[in-house]
């Protein structure tokens, strides 16, 4: 008969702990009440900081006697409060997104159930035995038992959760001391299988507080509009502690500007409520969160007893159709899933890396957070009232690993865990339940369906109607308000899985992707479909990107290089990998490329055009409440990288959801150079300060190539060539170049300009790029069956012809893959001219069982090694950032310079990156100015250079194993596949597809010196 341990029994959610209540503080008069910081509550002291620590592989190894205050502690280790041992170096590190890493025994655990020990004292003075002395911690994984000063005080579990124990019996004046025992794995684990990090210990912050003996124990603030939203009804409703005759309750509400709103006055026992009617009240919403600040003042008699602060904000959601609104509009939400996460201390989150974080998603046009999968830091949701940002509160319940059992429903629809999946949802909705920001409650993630979670919606909807219920489980809407979907493809779709056409012809309820464009490594890709089918029904309310972090463990090598660890780096098994580097943030907090797109997919502002001879576009409001009195339009009109023009235009007058016509003071009557295109560039940025960026902020921006034609630059080369052709070479020499071909491989082997050797190795045709993690499922297939990674080039023939103005090279190929039936025949053409030009065409036609071939193929294109001195890059195309065919919003057309080092994404996981769409011309040069152009001759191509081949990058697990080559690696390419989503979501789109098809990539090929290139960037090669 196995032993009953109370860290496995399911009837036990806690012993002792305080009821769930709302998260406030309680100071001793108004004025500290208004600054509202912790410091000047009744009595409070943060317990975090150093604790003697002991760590076990059981709680059985426990020492007896460790709670008494005697014990000897001398040789136990010191820890850090708040931290997670794991990454203070005690026990294992694991990082896995599905599996429970013990056998599914619920809810038994394992014998080997690492624990520790936590001891410190601290000192109270005798003032404080007059109120109730409060123990809260905010967050401890996975279960613990407390004493004090050798007393069993309780015990609780529900690791990402607050919990208070009242100890005001168990101090005594003068020094006392805390003992916590802290369980790694307890039957709440099996509630607690989200992607992440498995961490322990006592990881966010431990208070201790006073409390008077008579106040306020809870209160629940409600705001309901009325007549059209302009009239607010504030409603209030408390529970009173140690109630007793003569006590009373004051309250006023203030606004921005700390003027009376309302006030009154009621006596109270045991409880209290109140409702109020404001007029016209200022609204709350994510683009303008306006808040009042409630005062709720306990008197017994004259004497203050304490006084409670509280914001809020006046906003109503309701479900109206298939759309939900706030205020009367149906929002769309663009949002971000959210863990609480840093890279040197794991689920440790200061105050001000959160703050940063919110700052972050308000200049990147986020609005919206879904706190996954569990409730963050309590201080998250006062900087989102603040700043103004949605939230969907999710309960910290995750099963994920019973789906694997062809179960997914054992504990969601089995009654006797009904008492703890309860639990934890009242203690979410108890906890966060007066912040305006949260409009909507998650029941959870990823954890089946059944009896607990109808008893949870029912529940939630009984302890807060005001706002809706999310959980993305419940397929058919049977308890929730809105039908939510995970990675919802927009095409192509899986057998047996719906689309977003499915959802748009067949749901009656609103609809949220709660997870879509996963952001692993290179990608997402197709971003910008998924907004446009968002902004086209009115029932399709947006979604959340996941997710905000890489949660990669900050890590330093011998030679002091950091670099970041992945699932996997640690010898955790089963493990999936870097499965966890999935964030639009880099580890370092640096935006990725994919923040930048979904900034400008998600923009507050669209700009069509309408007369650009005549200066008139059209502004388009996407904001859901705000005009854009805010921003100020800045125009400029560029032409290689140089302004022609600058202006302004104001932006009054454009309501929410509204357009108008806006007319640009320009003139396009100055003098025009031949061969250059002329661009109108547009950036809409703030005109004043904000909590969360100063002036000065670009949210969105527009470009629009001007009806302006000039007439190419023709040049036409002059002087001679020598050819000289030996056993196995053909070398072609003129005035100030030299180029030599190898006549067995058909390639270039050298391309000097004034005996420096600017070109080491040709193009050559190459369809491999170093798989991006959204090719994860692709790879079997490309690497298993279609050895797409094992390129051949087999010549068929090398011929070569000189006429009095150019030398012209021609070589037949056939490309293939390892043990392919289908291949490409394909065509180079290099037509030399004697000032050192080349001409070079490469062509392509799929021959051979065409029908054998794969849908995708990662790209086509050639690549060349250049002279590794040639770090300069300059280009004509979008920048400045990289860019890939669906995902390129963000980069505009125009001149862009990064040396070769800077062009590099650093991606956690090395794969393909810094790639540059719609390239005109890209050029390579050194310090000297000597280099490699290429220009496209008959449209635009991709472009990207790098110290790193594809074997490189493929074969690296992190940053640090990356050795740069002794050249760099230009790639010219035709097409390159799009990144999609499918690591978790949607393939590439049609559209944006590399197939198997006929192609033809035309360049003019240059090695020059800068001095000779004034004209030849514009220039169009005279045929003779």
């Amino acid at each position: 008969m196995r032993e009953c341990k109370v860290w496995e029994d399911i009837s036990i959610t806690d012993i002792n702990r305080m009821n769930a209540r709302a998260s406030f503080y309680s100071y001793p008069n108004k004025q500290s009440a208004l600054y509202n910081e912790p410091i000047y509550t009744h009595n409070l002291k943060s317990l975090n900081g150093s604790w003697k620590f002991l760590f076990m592989e059981a709680p059985e190894y426990s020492p007896l006697n460790f709670e008494q205050a005697n014990f000897d502690v001398g040789d136990w280790d010191t820890i850090t409060v708040p931290s997670n041992w794991q990454i203070e170096g005690y026990g294992n590190m694991h990082y896995s997104d599905l599996w429970y890493n013990f056998p599914i025994r619920p809810p038994y655990v394992p014998t080997d159930n690492p624990t520790a020990i936590y001891k410190r004292t601290f000192t109270i003075g005798e003032n404080w035995l007059d109120e109730d002395v409060i123990l809260r911690f905010q967050g401890v994984d996975s279960a613990f038992h407390l004493w004090i000063n050798g007393r069993e005080v309780g015990y609780s579990k529900g690791a990402r959760m607050t919990t208070e124990f009242d100890i005001s019996s168990y101090v005594t004046p003068g020094e006392n001391e805390v003992t916590v025992r802290v369980y790694q794995w307890s039957d709440g684990t099996y509630l607690e299988d989200q992607d992440m990090w498995w961490l322990s210990g006592i990881f966010r912050d431990v208070e201790l507080y006073t409390q008077p003996k008579a106040g306020i124990d809870d209160f629940k603030v409600d705001t309901i509009l009325k007549d059209s939203y302009m009239t607010g009804e504030l409603t209030v409703a408390g529970k009173v502690r140690g109630g007793r005759e003569g006590l009373t309750l004051s309250y006023e509400l203030l606004d921005d500007r700390l003027e009376t709103v309302i006030s009154g006055e009621q006596k109270m026992i045991d409880q209290f409520s109140f409702a109020e009617k404001i007029d016209q009240p200022k609204l709350w919403s994510a683009e303008r969160p306006n808040l009042y600040t409630l005062l709720l003042t306990v008197k017994q008699g004259e004497e203050i007893i304490e006084v409670i602060p509280q914001v809020v904000g006046f906003r109503h959601i309701e479900p109206q159709g298939k759309a939900f609104t706030v205020n009367g509009v149906a929002i769309k939400f663009k949002g971000v899933n959210r863990h609480d996460y840093h890279p040197a201390t794991g689920r440790v989150v200061s105050k001000e890396a959160i703050r940063k974080d919110i700052h972050l998603m308000k200049q990147h046009n986020i609005n919206a957070i879904r706190t996954a999968h569990y409730p963050n830091s309590p201080y998250l949701y006062e900087l989102c009232d603040l700043y103004g940002m949605y939230v969907i509160d999710e309960a910290d319940i995750e099963c994920h690993g019973f789906e694997l059992t062809n179960n997914y429903n054992w504990v969601a629809d089995d009654p006797a865990w009904e008492k703890v999946h309860v639990d934890r949802l009242v203690r979410m909705v108890e906890r966060d339940k007066n912040h305006p920001s949260i409009i909507m409650w998650s029941l959870g993630n990823e954890s089946g369906f059944g009896h607990n979670f109808r008893k949870m919606a029912e529940v939630c909807n009984e302890l807060d109607s005001s706002r809706l219920v999310h959980y993305e489980g419940d397929s058919k809407t049977e308890v929730t308000d809105v039908y939510s979907t995970m990675y919802t493809w927009l095409e192509n779709q899986p057998e047996g899985r719906i689309s977003m056409q499915d959802i748009i012809d067949k749901t009656e309820k609103p609809h949220i992707h709660c997870e879509y464009g996963h952001a692993m490594g290179n990608g997402p890709g197709g971003l910008k479909e998924y907004q446009e089918l968002i902004y086209k029904h009115e029932q399709l309310q947006g979604g959340f990107i996941w997710e905000w972090y890489d949660h990669g463990i900050e890590t330093t090598d011998e030679n002091g290089n950091v670099y970041y660890r992945y699932g996997g780096d640690y010898g955790d098994d089963p493990t999936n990998g870097n499965f966890c580097i999935d964030g639009l943030l880099m580890p370092d907090r640096t935006p990725s490329p994919a923040l930048i797109e979904y900034k400008k997919i998600i923009e507050p502002v669209h700009t069509h055009a309408v007369d650009l001879a005549q200066g008139k576009i059209q502004v388009e409001n996407k904001y859901d409440f705000i005009n854009l009195d805010d921003l100020t339009l800045h125009y400029s009109i560029e032409k290689d990288g140089k302004i022609v023009q600058t202006g302004t235009a104001a932006l009054t007058g454009i309501s929410a959801r509204t357009t108008k016509e806006v007319l640009l003071d320009y003139d396009l009557t100055f003098p025009k150079e031949l061969g250059t295109d002329y661009y109108l560039t547009i950036s809409y940025v703030t005109n004043r300060d904000f909590n969360w960026g100063k002036q000065g902020q670009q949210l969105a921006t527009a470009q629009f190539k001007l009806p302006i034609e000039t007439e190419a630059l023709i040049i036409s080369p002059t002087g001679t060539l020598q050819v000289e052709k030996s056993h196995t070479k053909l070398v072609i020499s003129g005035e100030e170049t030299e180029i030599t071909f190898d006549t067995v491989k058909g390639q270039m082997t050298s391309w000097k300009k004034n005996g420096v050797e600017v070109v080491e190795q040709g193009p050559k045709l190459q369809f491999w790029r170093a798989p991006i993690d959204n090719d994860m499922y692709l790879l079997k297939d490309y690497k298993e069956k279609y050895f797409m990674h094992l390129w051949h080039e087999m010549v068929d023939s090398v011929d070569y012809e000189q006429t009095e103005d150019y030398v012209t090279i021609t070589v037949k190929t056939v490309n293939g893959t390892t043990n392919s039936a289908w291949y490409y025949r394909c065509s180079y053409e290099y037509r030399i001219y004697p000032n050192g030009d080349i001409l070079f065409e490469v062509t392509g036609t799929p021959d051979g069982m065409i029908e054998n071939a794969p849908k995708m193929i990662p790209r086509i294109g050639v690549e060349m090694r250049i002279n590794k001195n040639c770090e300069n890059a300059r280009w004509y195309g979008t920048g400045p950032g990289e860019s890939y065919s669906d995902s390129k919003q963000a980069n505009l057309t125009g001149v862009y310079e990064k040396t070769v080092e800077e062009m590099f994404t650093n991606y956690v996981h090395p794969q393909e990156n810094g790639n540059r769409t719609d390239t005109h011309w890209a050029r390579l040069v050194n310090r000297y100015g000597v280099g490699i152009m290429a220009v496209a001759n008959n449209s635009t191509f991709d472009f990207g250079a790098t110290y790193y081949e594809t074997t490189d990058l493929e074969a690296a697990k992190h940053t640090i194993d990356l050795q740069k080559r002794d050249y760099i690696v230009l790639h010219l390419d035709y097409k390159q596949n799009g990144l999609g989503s499918n690591s978790c979501g949607q393939s590439q789109l049609e559209k944006y597809r590399c197939k198997f098809e006929a192609f033809t990539l035309k360049t003019k090929l240059s090695v020059y010196s800068t001095k000779e290139i004034s004209d030849s960037i514009k220039a169009k090669e005279q045929l003779v």
